[in-house]
């Protein structure tokens, strides 16, 4: 036999394909990252004005001209509002002008992320000294002394998410990766369930009560976890039945490539570039970590959307999965159901 046809032997179509598949996403996952994160700045924050009526109008246009647009500024009416807003997470900082003195106060909320209130900081320092005035910072919602740089809800989303898809994708691996009928399939989705469950538990647990990396209610983030783990693990499984060991890679290119670096993680979703911004609240990592830092730091607001965006995962996948079970167990009914699996195979569960 030729070295030729040895190749052919050890390497089929196949084979070729899916390492073709999994070159393609090493390219992507280097070209998302990189792009997100390589050269973070903040563009568009919302951010808010308190000032006198007659110097208001003019702080705001200023600040809307800062070379690169890094603010988005909008009268806000008082400091409680200001305050009010920030914790419903409707603005990242506001600048409180001082209509006696020459110190201004800035409202910034480190538990959104501190990457981006000290950008915040740096900016209005440098605005606040070209008018002879100095500022004052007041942070709103702390992070945790014990959460750096407010990355520890990112890590717990990733770590639900790993869990979500790996579930998945050994369920697929050991008794093949489309269910044989009805049955099998609510089988893995109830062992999906159950897993979801144990994972938000557990998660919420070492973060909280054992690392004490994480303040806020455990159930809040435990029941979080659990809708995370499973509408990843669900995806995952709905795009195994739709296209077999191929839908794990696409589960890595929306939940890895796609959704880590544009969930506002290492750095918020403001100071990303736009197309990252614009996919990452629409992805489970991104929609986990916004209601992470919400429940720890901001009392558990604005949380509606994001939640939404899960449970429409989980409902997209379970549905597929479902759905693609149905189809295949009448197609057995047609008279396949009593064939004989080929030699050395096993039957799908």
């Amino acid at each position: 036999m030729t070295f030729v046809d040895e190749v052919k032997n050890a390497v089929t179509p196949r084979a070729a394909l899916l390492v073709i598949g999994v070159l393609g996403l090493q390219l992507l996952f280097i070209a998302s990252y990189v792009g997100a994160l390589h050269k973070p700045k903040p563009t568009d924050v919302a951010f808010g004005v308190v000032a006198p009526q007659q110097v208001s109008q003019q702080l705001i246009t200023q600040l809307d001209g800062l070379p690169g647009g890094p603010l988005d500024p909008r009268t806000v009416s008082s400091e409680a509002e200001a305050r009010e807003q920030i914790m419903n997470r409707d603005i990242d900082g506001a600048l409180i002008v001082s209509p006696q003195g020459r110190t201004d106060t800035l409202l910034v909320a480190s538990g959104g992320g501190t990457v981006l209130s000290s950008a915040l900081e740096r900016i209005l320092t440098q605005v606040e000294a070209g008018q002879q005035r100095t500022v004052r910072t007041v942070d709103v919602a702390p992070a945790s002394a014990d959460d750096f740089d407010g990355l520890s809800s990112f890590y717990l989303v990733v770590g639900w998410c790993v869990g979500g898809y790996l579930c998945a994708s050994i369920l697929a691996i050991s008794a093949g990766t489309k269910p044989a009928n009805r049955q099998r399939a609510l089988i893995r989705t109830a062992v999906m369930a159950v897993y979801a469950v144990a994972g938000g538990i557990g998660g919420a647990v070492i973060i909280g009560p054992i690392l004490g990396a994480l303040p806020g209610s455990v159930w809040g983030l435990a029941g979080l976890g659990a809708l995370v783990v499973f509408s990843v693990g669900m995806i995952t499984l709905g795009l195994e039945a739709l296209t077999g060991i191929v839908g794990i890679g696409l589960a890595v290119l929306i939940i890895v490539i796609a959704g880590n670096p544009s969930a506002g993680g290492a750095f918020p979703l403001p100071m990303l570039p736009d197309f990252w911004r614009a996919i990452g609240p629409a992805l489970p990592p991104g929609a986990g970590t916004w209601v992470a830092r919400s429940i720890a730091y901001f009392c558990g607001n604005a949380v509606t959307g994001p939640l939404l965006v899960l449970s429409a995962w989980a409902v997209a996948g379970t549905a597929l999965t479902l759905l693609l079970s149905m189809r295949r167990g009448a197609g057995r009914d047609d008279g396949s159901a009593g064939t004989a699996p080929p030699a050395g195979g096993s039957t799908a569960v």
